[in-house]
């Protein structure tokens, strides 16, 4: 997979999506930082995005593992592991070769 670039030849740009479970994805080229919920700073982050309407949750109300922060500083709850969303998008932005 080839990253979210414009080509110039095609003027087509191509977005990779990180999933983050549930069938809800994020812009990967956007995540600036996914972290673990359990500290106290974490949990204000999550309330002060909470209070500001920039928090969004894909839990489909199960426990909060993982904490998605975005460029628009947007924050993204998510059911997954910190670690699994972390391995996803190493996954998505340095592909294996073939």
């Amino acid at each position: 997979m080839s990253s979210s670039r414009w080509n110039k030849k095609d003027r087509v740009m191509e977005q990779l999506l990180l999933n983050l479970g549930f069938g809800n994805t994020v812009v990967a080229d956007k995540v600036v930082a996914i972290l673990s919920p359990s500290s106290a700073p974490m949990k204000r982050v999550k309330d002060e995005a909470k209070a500001d309407r920039r928090l969004v949750d894909v839990t489909h109300g199960r426990k909060t593992r993982a904490v998605i922060i975005t460029e628009s500083n947007h924050v993204f709850l998510s059911a997954i592991q910190a670690e699994t969303v972390s391995g996803r998008y190493e996954a998505l932005m340095n592909p294996a070769e073939e």
